[in-house]
């Protein structure tokens, strides 16, 4: 069977979910956890891209606009257009907005740790330790304003650990944590993004020129579809593959899920206390 048959017809599949539906729940789920946490309102970070955006506007819909705090926490490299959606989002949903330029914090670092960018090993270092800048700035404002960090991570970026432990992924609630990144593109236009922002390629945007087509092992609508049959539809690898899915790409993407389990699970805790033998 032709792979690109397949691999449509399957991603087609995991497009077919009710939008309206699935934007109430999330906006429910939303509501409901800011009211069970007491906090005041919801903090996130604005990065231009289609996930944040998505999340922006279901706490939009979730709670009032005052209540909502969105960080545009840009580096010298991200792209000024990203910027500009962020910043024109807001405007639109009624979010307040903070712009912290992150460069001169990361800067303070590297004089601190003594620790040059281009050095071996450092492209990583440095590009992990902004993530985790601009968690630290959210907990910060979360702290300050008694609000609750809502993360932008979706269901894909989940299972092939494709985030910073204790950076983006350091949140409070994951409201698209269930939807995989083709489902979070077209909830965007279901819920009236423009179609050059729910279609923005993914970018991190953690070091000069970084783009997920990178560093993952293909694009999201071939991974997304090889998810969904591995996670939803409990394939095994091989019925996978034999459904004409490259066997590399099926490897490398269980690959990167076993390799990420510690970022999904909670840090391993030493035994307990050993009694005396009596």
């Amino acid at each position: 069977m032709d792979m690109v048959f397949v691999q449509t017809s399957v991603l087609d599949e995991l497009l077919d979910i009710d939008y309206d539906a699935t934007a109430s729940a999330i906006q429910n789920f939303i509501a409901e956890r800011l009211r069970l946490s007491g906090a005041s309102g919801l903090v996130l970070g604005l990065s231009g891209g289609v996930d944040s955006s998505v999340v922006a506007a279901l706490c939009a819909r979730a709670v009032p606009g005052e209540k909502i705090l969105g960080l545009i926490m840009p580096t010298g490299f991200t792209p000024a257009q990203d910027v500009a959606d962020a910043q024109a989002l807001a405007e639109k949903l009624g979010i307040s907005t903070r712009h912290i330029p992150i460069d001169p914090i990361v800067q303070r670092y590297a004089e601190q740790l003594g620790v040059g960018m281009d050095e071996t090993g450092a492209r990583m270092a440095y590009a992990n330790l902004r993530a985790r800048i601009r968690m630290t700035l959210l907990y910060f404002h979360a702290n300050l304003q008694n609000m609750l960090v809502v993360g932008t991570g979706d269901r894909s970026e989940i299972l092939l650990g494709y985030y910073t432990k204790y950076g983006d992924g350091g949140v409070d609630i994951l409201p698209i944590g269930g939807l995989y990144k083709s489902q979070v593109r077209r909830l965007g236009l279901a819920l009236g993004l423009p179609e050059q922002l729910a279609n923005k390629p993914s970018s991190p945007q953690l070091y000069p020129g970084h783009r997920a087509v990178d560093e993952l092992p293909a694009d999201y609508s071939i991974l997304d579809p090889i998810l969904y049959l591995l996670f939803d539809k409990k394939l095994s690898p091989q019925q996978v593959v034999d459904k004409g899915f490259d066997k590399r790409v099926v490897d490398a993407v269980l690959a990167r899920y076993v390799g990420s389990v510690h970022k999904r699970e909670m840090p391993p805790t030493g035994p307990t206390p050993v009694p005396f033998t009596r």
